[in-house]
């Protein structure tokens, strides 16, 4: 099945699950050394969509892969849509973390609208599925509340609700 997206469509479908944990990794205020660990599961688990999902039409379409043969290509679609995202963050006015779980969650809503409008639903169902997993995966990568990493809960209440907000905008 040829994905039926225009190029915006496919940006945002592209840029979500990475403002997804950026928005967690900042719900969760675990400090210095722990919004870095948030951040790297975050790469993390985007990436992860390559291997997760491979029979997955649109995932594949949007995440580098980094076993390709082209990197370059590969490294030029992550900048392209880095860039979109940074310009439209920009264009939006977006300056604080609140701002941007604001955008992400509209986005979010969008996205979902998206994938039932356009994309197959099996597809439809694994996207959701995966930017969830971000979510999920960036909240459970540091403690919240704790000192230098001792202590502390796993999962902050903040991080629990946005996820809430979340699960309720994919309608997951």
């Amino acid at each position: 099945m040829a994905l039926n997206l225009n190029e915006d469509e496919l940006q945002l479908l592209a840029a979500l699950p990475q403002a997804i944990g950026s928005a967690v990794a900042f719900a969760g205020h675990s400090g210095l050394f722990g919004t870095s660990k948030e951040m790297f599961a975050s790469g993390q688990a985007l990436m992860a969509g390559v291997k997760d999902y491979p029979g997955n039409e649109l995932i594949q379409a949007i995440v580098p892969d980094p076993n390709a043969a082209d990197k370059s290509a590969e490294l030029a679609q992550a900048r392209k849509t880095r860039d979109w995202a940074m310009a439209r963050m920009k264009a939006k006015g977006i300056s604080s973390a609140e701002k941007l779980t604001a955008q992400m969650l509209e986005d979010t809503r969008e996205a979902n609208q998206l994938l039932d409008g356009k994309v197959d639903p099996a597809q439809a169902a694994q996207y959701r599925e995966w930017a969830l997993g971000v979510a999920e995966k960036v909240a459970m990568a540091a403690t919240e509340g704790g000192f230098l990493g001792f202590g502390g809960t796993r999962l902050s209440d903040a991080e629990k609700a946005l996820i809430e907000q979340i699960k309720r905008a994919l309608q997951a």
